[in-house]
């Protein structure tokens, strides 16, 4: 063996290094914008029984089939635009991670009835 420990490791953090984590990134931050998206839908379904009623996509399953659709359709949407604007970037990860726990959190919020029904619905 004519390598050593330390030069191993060197080369191991130089591979991890030459992968930009911009898609990655995108992919993040995408699914914070989704869930968010989820929330968002899920109170405003709540507050507007014309709302509700755009989302109603498919009668069985009522306004949870637009809301659950269209996240995703915001999931897609938004992982495309910036996988797009960050291929082959490298991207400063901790705001990336900041904005994602945040809209996830917002979301999550957005889809418990304790605050939705704060809405009544018009």
């Amino acid at each position: 063996m004519s390598s050593s420990l330390p030069e191993q490791v060197t080369a191991m953090e130089q591979a991890a290094r030459a992968v930009p984590n911009g898609p990655a990134a995108a992919a993040i931050l995408a699914a914070g914008i989704g869930a968010f998206s989820l929330g968002l839908l899920t109170t405003l379904a709540q507050a507007s029984k014309a709302v509700a009623g755009a989302l109603t996509f498919a009668a069985q399953v009522g306004p949870l089939s637009g809301k659950s659709t269209l996240a995703v359709v915001a999931y897609l949407v938004a992982w495309a635009i910036l996988a797009a604007r960050w291929r082959g970037k490298e991207v400063h990860f901790a705001p990336v991670w900041t904005a994602t726990l945040v809209l996830l959190a917002f979301g999550l919020v957005g889809t418990f009835p304790l605050f939705y029904e704060l809405f009544p619905s018009r």
